[in-house]
């Protein structure tokens, strides 16, 4: 499985507004792109994409940024890839275009198409709330201190 910028970067994107919103305030793309290390043209040319796909809200003006569209828990993986990246959950196989005989047929079914068959189970059961409950998991221990 490849997994593009393009979708790396939008769950990055998602999982940081979730985490840097308070009761629903807009996260400025200067903000995100800061903080991920991302250009901020192509952070919003994939926070534009989210839009359309009604993941996430965008707000002009002084307060402006982007804010979660849908409840976090509601928001799987699977939807942004799709919403990002079809390729990326499409079948992996040998794509050899000559008869390769009965082994590596065989091996395309037993082993790619399974393996393909196990990555859209988890990406279709794992939410962007899972995904940030897991993250959390590994950030360091003074991440959610509030310093005034």
């Amino acid at each position: 499985m490849k997994v593009s910028t393009k979708a790396l970067y939008g769950v990055l994107a998602l999982a940081d507004i979730a985490l840097n919103s308070e009761n629903g305030a807009s996260v400025p793309a200067q903000d995100i792109a800061e903080r991920q290390d991302v250009s901020k043209k192509y952070l919003e040319h994939i926070l534009s994409m989210l839009r359309r796909a009604g993941y996430v809200r965008g707000r002009r003006g002084i307060n402006g940024g982007y804010a979660l569209a849908q409840d976090p828990g509601f928001i799987t993986l699977y939807d942004v890839f799709s919403a990002l990246d079809v390729s990326i959950l499409e079948g992996m196989e040998n794509n050899e275009s000559r008869s390769t005989g009965w082994l590596r047929e065989a091996a395309n079914v037993c082993l790619w198409e399974r393996i393909n068959s196990f990555l859209v189970d988890f990406t279709k059961n794992m939410t962007l709330e899972d995904f940030i409950g897991e993250c959390k998991k590994r950030a360091p221990s003074a991440w959610d201190m509030y310093v005034i």
